[in-house]
């Protein structure tokens, strides 16, 4: 079970005869972040929990301390499968028909049309003459994503309830750093270490731009390893197994964590890339190169726990690695990207990345530069 934060911010403010809009106004955020934060949905960061008691006169640990859950949404739910899945680990969409709880396995593969504003008519290299279908939507409330992590459709479907749209890009994490130094998204996630120092992004971050022109929020930390098939028919345990006889991957692009961690490990156990069977096959992101698992298109890959719990497939641990955002001073000036960091400290967002995912949530919201 995972602790949880109590709070007698409520208690505390009402003692003092302080209206929520008074309290906001002294702390600096907003009327509704008070109020999210004494019903418990948002869990402030350290500078807004001094902020508070310093306005109430109090200490930090007088309006917030952790706590057990108990009982409810941890205890599991007897459902009725609607259609076949893959077994444990494998995603559901729970609903009440009647009486009865169904669960309705997510699909592998979209089997809807994707949203779009509208369609290319005509290409000239990078340039493309697009119809729109109507009005352009309010870029203030729409923010591009690039990135590798499927877990970031979580952030994107908190932010949905506040009205802003996240567009995704899946890309590799020096692709979305390459983006964001361009101008051309607002948000660039990442896993890259940097061999030097034994750190996770930061080291990349400050080599590409300039001081105090980005911050460095972390989104969480996950497991990164190698994908087998269900059953582990090939016996593979290590990076080792990449070169025997009858066992081929598939590959990730460069300048993705991904290849990097694979490089890095076949160095280091002395193979060759040219003795790996399938090395030069490319998956464009972490669920891409899982599913060519799943179809058996390869025995394995490198991608995160969350991609192998996807398909129901094997994994084995290689490293722990820290997912961070990345956003430019320009793109932190917005009402969406200023949610979005908001979003970061909501249990609501930290419990599904918990549970969805496997995610470890300590660091989320900590910022990094």
């Amino acid at each position: 079970m995972k602790v949880r934060t109590r709070t007698r911010l409520q208690e505390v403010r009402k003692a003092r005869g302080l209206a929520a809009a008074e309290l906001a106004q002294r702390v600096g955020v907003s009327r509704q972040t008070i109020y999210a934060i004494e019903d418990g949905s948002y869990v402030p960061n350290t500078t807004t929990a001094l902020r508070l008691a310093q306005a109430l006169e109090t200490r930090v640990e007088e309006l917030f301390s952790l706590q057990e859950p108990t009982g409810g949404a941890d205890q599991p739910l007897r459902a009725e499968l609607l259609t076949n899945a893959h077994g444990e680990e494998q995603l559901v969409r729970l609903c009440r028909v009647g009486e009865r709880l169904l669960a309705v396995p997510s699909p592998s593969l979209p089997d809807y049309l994707p949203p779009g504003d509208g369609i290319v008519q005509r290409r000239s290299g990078n340039a493309v003459w697009v119809k729109p279908f109507g009005e352009l939507p309010d870029n203030r409330k729409r923010l591009i994503l690039a990135g590798c992590d499927p877990a970031l459709s979580v952030l994107a479907e908190l932010l949905a309830t506040s009205g802003i749209e996240v567009i995704s890009i899946p890309c590799s994490s020096q692709n979305a750093l390459r983006w964001l130094k361009r101008g051309c998204v607002h948000v660039a996630g990442s896993h890259l270490f940097d061999h030097a120092t034994g750190e996770y992004n930061v080291p990349f971050i400050q080599r590409a731009f300039p001081q105090g022109s980005v911050r460095v929020v972390t989104f969480a930390v996950w497991e990164e390893g190698i994908v087998v098939q269900r059953g582990n028919p090939k016996n593979i345990s290590s990076l080792a197994d990449f070169s025997r006889k009858g066992v081929k991957i598939v590959n990730r692009e460069k300048g993705s964590g991904s290849r990097d961690l694979l490089d890095t490990g076949l160095r280091d156990t002395g193979i060759a890339t040219g003795s790996v069977k399938g090395y030069s096959d490319l998956a464009q992101g972490h669920l891409p190169a899982a599913y060519a698992v799943a179809t058996k298109s390869a025995d394995c890959c490198i991608a995160t726990q969350l991609a192998a719990r996807r398909f129901g497939l094997g994994f084995v641990p290689l490293a722990s690695e820290r997912f961070d955002l990345t956003l430019s001073l320009a793109s932190l000036e917005l009402p969406a990207a200023k949610a979005l960091l908001e979003a970061l400290n909501h249990t609501a967002l930290r419990r599904k990345l918990q549970r969805m995912a496997g995610y470890e949530t300590q660091q989320t919201g900590a910022v990094q530069l």
